[in-house]
C-alpha cells in the first residue's frame, strides 16, 4: 500500500531492480543475435545497440510473442547515477491538465448504467440502535427506496438529489446512547487506562536515578488531540454486486489488501471480489473512503444494482476514523554547556490491535456482520526520544486498550506529536540554561546529514545565535526543530519565523525554511510540492484542528467548527533539497510534516515567552500561556 512514505523507497527501488533485470536479459539475447559481447551493448530508447554504433535490435523483436518471464535478479547492475537522463530532473505531471480542466475522473465522477445514488443515515449518537423506521415518511420522493440491514439504514434513488431529499425526510427512532467521555476529558482519561501493556522502548544508563538526584530537572506534559483528516471533498465509492461477484471502485490506499475484508462483508470468496482504485479526496491515511466503499458494497448487494455512495460533510467529519490522541510526559536536565545529562519520555498511546484487512468498518458493525475488528493507528511510538546525545535515557509507553473515537492512521502517524514534544522540551531545557537552541542541537548531533539539514535550514532563515525569548520583545520570533524520521529515514531541518499578537493571541507564520535530505531525489518538483503540502497541512493541524465531541457524538462536523488553513494564512515557504544520487531514495510524503509543530511552538516562545504544549494553538491558549505581567 502507499503508506509510511515507502512508495519510492520500496516500490520504486523494486521496479528499478526489475528493470535492471530485464535490461540485462535483453542485452544477453541481443548479444547472441548480433554476435557481439554483452559488454559492448547497451539498451536505450527501446532497442539494444552497440556502444560504438552499428546494427540495433528492438526490444519487441527480441521478445517476440513468447512472453518475458524472469525472476528479479538483486545483483543485476544498475546504471551509474552520473548517466541518468531523467532521474533527478523536474518532470511535468501528466495528470495536471485533466485536473485543471475538470476532465479527470475522480471516484466521485464515476458512473455505471442503471446506477442508484444512496445516502446512509447515521444514528444521532455513537452506538445507538434502531428500533423502528417509518418508510412512509419518504413516499413523497418518487422512486426513493429504503434499505435497512439491522442498524444500517440508507435510502437509494435513481437521482442523487432525490436520495438527499429522502434522507432528510426519513423518520427513524433510535435508542439513547452516550458512550463517549467528551473531548475535554481525553487527556485525563488516557492516564487512567485501561492499559494492555507497558513497554520500555529505549533505555541507556540510569535516567530515573540521575533525574531523581537533580533538583534542577525540568518536567512538562505535551498533548496532541483527536484530529480528522479534513479532506476537502467528502468520501465516495461505487459498487456493483451481481452473479456471485463484486466490483468496487474506491480511493482506498490498499485496494489489494482490502479484498478479504470486503469478501467477509459480502459473504463472498476473496477471489470473487475486485477493488479498482480511482483518485479521491487526499487524506494521507484512512479517512472515510473505505467506509463509503463498504456502504456502497452492502447497498449494491441489497438492491441488485450498481450503487454510488457519496458522504456529506457531516458524515466525513462526524464519522470518519480519527487520528488518535497522544499524551507525553517528559523530564530532563541539561548541562550549562548544552549537553543532555538525562532524559525520560513517558507516553500514553492507543495501541493498534489489528492491521489491514481487519479494519473497523462502520457498515459491518451497524449491519451486525461478524467481521474481525481492530484499531488502526500506524506506528505512533516512533521518534519519542531526542536525536541528540544523552548519556542517560529512558523512553516508555503505556499502551491504552481503547481510543476515545475510532482511530486511524493519519499523516506521519505519531511522529508529529512525538517530535512536537521532544523538540519543544529540548528548547525548554535550552531556555533554562540560556543557550541558543540551534547551537545546542549542533553540539548534541552525531549525524553529519542531520548537521547539514539543521545548519542549512537555519541559514535560509538568517539565524543568529542568541537565547530565547527574543530580547527585542516586539512579538516576532524564530524557532527551529529537527527530525531524523523514524531514526532511520529522511532528515529534515525546519526553521520558522512568526509574529504573535500579545493582545489578540493570534499567531501569524511569516516564513518557513525547510532543508530536506531523502537521499536520491527522483523528481525535485514533485518532491518540493510534497514538502510544501506537508508543511501547510501540519500548520493547519497545529493552529486550528481539534475534533470536539460530547458524550454522544462528534460536534465538529462542518468547516466552521473544524476549520482548516486558508490561502491568506499560507506563509512564504523555502525548500532546500539535498540530492544524494549515491544514496538510497527515501520517503518525501511524511517527514517534512513532522517538525512543523515544534518549530512553530519554539518560535512562539521566542516571540512572546509563551510555551505551548497543547494543540491546537488557539488565540485563547496563547494568551493563557503568556508570562504573567507585574501589577
Amino acid at each position: 500500500p502507499t503508506a509510511g512514505s515507502t512508495g519510492v523507497a520500496k516500490g520504486g527501488v523494486q521496479i528499478r531492480q526489475a528493470a535492471a533485470t530485464a535490461r540485462q536479459a535483453l542485452i544477453q539475447l541481443a548479444a547472441a543475435r548480433l554476435e557481439r559481447p554483452a559488454e559492448e551493448l547497451d539498451l536505450m530508447d527501446g532497442e539494444v545497440r552497440p556502444q560504438d554504433g552499428g546494427r540495433t535490435i528492438a526490444m519487441g523483436d527480441l521478445v517476440g510473442e513468447r512472453g518475458f518471464e524472469l525472476k528479479l535478479d538483486p545483483k543485476a547492475p544498475l546504471r551509474d547515477p552520473a548517466s541518468y537522463r531523467l532521474v533527478g530532473k523536474p518532470l511535468p505531471r501528466p495528470d495536471i491538465p485533466a485536473k485543471v480542466t475538470g476532465t479527470h475522473t475522480y471516484v466521485h465522477d464515476f458512473k455505471l448504467p442503471g446506477m442508484l445514488h444512496a445516502r446512509v443515515i447515521r444514528p444521532p449518537a455513537v452506538g445507538a440502535v434502531l428500533p423502528s423506521v417509518f418508510e412512509s415518511s419518504i413516499r413523497s420522493v418518487k422512486d426513493a427506496k429504503l434499505v435497512r440491514i439491522r442498524n444500517f439504514l440508507a435510502v437509494v434513488a435513481p437521482r442523487e438529489w432525490d436520495a438527499i431529499r429522502a434522507a432528510s425526510l426519513l423518520k427513524a427512532v433510535w435508542s439513547d446512547s452516550a458512550p463517549l467521555m467528551g473531548h475535554d476529558k481525553v487527556a485525563a482519561a488516557m492516564k487512567a487506562g485501561p492499559f494492555v501493556a507497558e513497554e520500555i522502548l529505549k533505555t541507556k544508563g540510569d535516567a530515573a536515578a540521575k533525574l531523581a538526584d537533580d533538583e534542577s530537572a525540568l518536567s512538562a506534559e505535551y498533548y496532541w488531540p483527536v484530529q480528522s483528516h479534513g479532506s476537502l471533498g467528502p468520501s465516495c465509492a461505487v459498487a456493483q454486486v451481481k452473479d456471485g461477484a463484486a466490483t468496487i471502485w474506491t480511493s482506498s490506499q490498499a485496494t489489494h489488501r482490502f479484498r478479504p475484508a470486503f469478501a467477509a462483508l459480502l459473504g463472498l470468496a476473496a477471489d470473487k471480489v475486485r477493488l479498482i482504485y480511482l483518485d479521491g479526496s487526499g487524506c494521507y491515511g484512512m479517512n472515510g473512503h473505505d467506509d463509503a466503499a463498504a456502504d456502497a458494497a452492502l447497498l449494491a448487494k441489497a438492491t441488485g444494482k450498481p450503487v454510488r455512495v457519496a458522504w456529506s460533510r457531516d458524515d466525513e467529519l462526524g464519522w470518519d476514523p480519527k487520528g488518535p490522541p497522544q499524551l507525553l510526559a517528559l523530564k530532563g536536565s541539561m548541562s550549562a554547556a548544552g549537553g543532555i545529562t538525562a532524559w525520560m519520555t513517558e507516553m500514553w498511546l492507543p495501541r493498534a490491535t489489528a492491521n489491514l484487512p481487519n479494519v473497523p468498518l462502520l457498515a459491518a458493525d451497524a449491519a451486525g456482520i461478524g467481521q474481525p475488528q481492530g484499531q488502526i493507528t500506524g506506528l505512533i511510538s516512533q521518534n519519542g526520544d531526542p536525536p541528540y546525545f544523552a548519556a542517560n535515557l529512558e523512553v516508555k509507553v503505556h499502551w491504552l486498550e481503547h481510543a476515545p473515537l475510532r482511530p486511524s492512521n493519519i499523516r506521519a502517524p505519531g511522529k508529529i506529536a512525538n517530535t512536537f514534544a521532544v523538540e519543544g522540551f529540548f528548547d525548554e531545557l535550552c531556555a533554562v540554561e540560556k543557550l541558543d537552541p540551534l547551537v545546542a542541537r549542533l553540539q548534541g548531533m552525531r549525524d553529519l546529514r542531520g548537521l547539514t539539514v539543521l545548519t542549512k535550514a537555519a541559514a535560509l532563515l538568517g539565524w543568529h545565535p542568541r537565547p530565547a525569548p527574543n530580547p527585542a520583545a516586539d512579538g516576532t520570533g524564530r524557532g527551529i526543530a529537527y527530525v531524523h524520521y523514524k531514526h532511520s529515514e529522511t532528515y529534515v531541518g525546519m526553521a520558522m519565523e512568526v509574529v504573535v499578537g500579545k493582545e489578540t493571541g493570534r499567531i501569524s507564520v511569516r516564513r518557513v525554511a525547510c532543508s530536506h535530505d531523502c537521499g536520491q531525489v527522483v523528481n525535485p518538483d514533485a518532491l518540493k510540492m510534497q514538502i510544501e503540502g506537508a508543511i501547510i497541512q501540519t500548520l493547519s493541524r497545529t493552529l486550528s484542528e481539534e475534533v470536539t465531541f460530547d458524550t454522544r457524538r462528534v460536534t465538529s462536523t462542518d468547516q466552521a467548527s473544524y476549520p482548516i488553513i486558508g490561502f491568506k494564512d499560507i506563509p512564504e515557504i523555502i525548500v532546500d533539497l539535498i540530492d544524494r544520487p549515491d544514496q538510497p531514495p527515501m520517503g518525501g510524503g511524511e517527514a517534512a510534516a513532522t517538525p512543523v509543530p515544534a518549530a512553530l511552538a519554539n518560535a512562539v516562545f521566542d516571540a512572546v515567552g509563551a510555551r505551548l504544549r497543547v494543540v491546537p494553538f488557539t488565540a485563547e491558549r496563547v494568551k493563557e500561556a503568556l508570562p504573567s505581567r507585574a501589577p
